[in-house]
């Protein structure tokens, strides 16, 4: 039997991805509390990606699975970089210009996203419970933001504007790994990421770097750490559980965002997030029960139409 290859285990793919969203809760949190301290953004990736690429390249290794990075795809993990690097860009600002609820919260637009994506990309035909789905998402977002009636408090256009185009490119982002997850390994994916993204980083980490002190550097090597258990965890999730499942343990990341904005930050959720939230969830649960209805229907029409 390849070794590679794990057996299903339901409840620790769970376990492990609710686990994987409070890491990347905390490492949003921590992304703000170095943002406040000076830290720039390029900063923030360039240690998050040079940490990820020593701790996966050593864990690989030490068990000697180095093997596992090998592949004939380059062009194909380049392409995926450079819209991760870009995806990362707009997700740490939407972290650093919105409170953290907030930011959180229109990350979970991400799957209303997939949506218009395979639409304008693939041509996909869409069906009234996805489109549905669309309406109720963006309508979540319309009364959880309040754009037409005056933003609450640490809310701006811009940035809800990059709080919105963070979740689109981790959309677009998704259609490119499900593509390398046909003849790729995750390890391979997650490194290569890290790997060809770390050198544009690094080409303009010497323009914004400046002198930090010592809690501030504890902030920056604190989110590095917790950003790459985060993707390990993710990557460990999907490795024993199913996407359509262990999804939605994301959800969860807004508990720890709340807390962590009223603990943290000491700022509340205004009453508006916690009615447009739940739409905004409740628009990524029907995509995420439409889309497995359509892959269960897939094969039961392949088999009909050999008989």
């Amino acid at each position: 039997m390849d070794g590679s290859i794990a057996r299903p285990r339901p409840l620790l793919a769970l376990g492990v991805r609710l686990l994987a969203a409070l890491a990347l809760a905390t490492m949003g949190m921590l992304v703000k509390l170095a943002g406040e301290r000076g830290a720039h953004l390029i900063e923030l990736i360039f240690w998050r990606q040079l940490l990820t690429l020593v701790l996966i390249a050593t864990g690989l290794a030490l068990t000697q699975r180095l093997a596992l990075i090998r592949t004939r795809r380059l062009p194909a993990h380049a392409r995926r970089a450079a819209s991760g690097l870009l995806g990362m860009l707009f997700t740490y600002g939407a972290v650093l210009l919105l409170p953290l609820t907030e930011a959180t919260t229109l990350g979970f637009t991400a799957p209303v996203f997939a949506v218009l994506i395979a639409i304008v990309l693939f041509h996909e035909r869409i069906g009234r419970y996805r489109w549905g789905a669309v309406a109720i998402g963006f309508a979540g977002v319309i009364v959880a933001m309040q754009p037409f009636s005056g933003l609450h408090e640490g809310v701006t256009l811009a940035g809800v504007a990059v709080g919105l185009i963070a979740p689109f490119m981790v959309a677009l982002i998704s259609f490119q790994i499900q593509d390398l997850n046909t003849t790729e390994n995750p390890w391979s994916i997650v490194f290569w990421f890290a790997a060809l993204s770390l050198p544009v980083a690094a080409i303009a980490l010497p323009f914004v770097m400046a002198a930090h002190d010592p809690l501030t550097w504890a902030l920056i090597f604190g989110m590095g750490l917790v950003g790459a258990a985060a993707q390990m965890l993710l990557t460990t999730s999907l490795r024993f559980g199913s996407a359509a499942v262990i999804l939605l343990m994301d959800y969860t990341a807004l508990l720890w965002a709340s807390l962590y904005g009223f603990y943290v930050f000491e700022r509340a959720a205004p009453a508006s997030l916690w009615v447009g939230a739940p739409l905004i969830i409740a628009a990524g649960l029907l995509i995420a029960w439409r889309e497995r209805q359509l892959a269960k229907a897939k094969p039961v029409a392949s088999s009909a139409s050999q008989e």
